[in-house]
């Protein structure tokens, strides 16, 4: 069983950053694919980015590329989500997610098993 727990959030202005992070309990990080959502108020969860278990492959949504970074530090158990040229559609919960390393597809959450908690970004205009 792994835990998740997001960190990071926090109110920022237009055009700011943030970085959150998620850190994880349980041996099997580090063979995990793990990926970002969000879910505003009213819309449906949304992913957001997405990383192989070691790091070599990172895939992102439509409204965030160019914008946001995945990374992951397996020797730390952490997962990143560095979010630059924030923009007010971006504020909603962040929610971390981990999963099998194989099946499915990155952008979809029925292929990650376990999630966090959840942090909230909200961006000002």
């Amino acid at each position: 069983q792994v835990q998740l727990a997001e960190s990071g959030g926090g109110l920022v202005q237009a055009g700011d950053s943030l970085r959150l992070s998620c850190a994880a309990s349980g041996r099997t990080f580090s063979n995990s694919r793990m990926g970002w959502f969000r879910q505003a108020p009213g819309k449906e969860r949304e992913f957001v980015a997405g990383i192989r278990w070691n790091g070599d492959s990172t895939y992102y949504g439509d409204s965030v590329k160019g914008r946001f970074t995945v990374s992951r530090d397996n020797a730390k158990n952490t997962v990143y989500l560095q979010m630059d040229s924030l923009k007010p559609e971006d504020t909603a919960v962040y929610y971390c997610a981990g999963g099998l390393s194989w099946g499915g597809t990155y952008d979809a959450a029925s292929s990650y098993g376990y999630w966090g908690q959840g942090t909230q970004v909200t961006v000002s205009s």
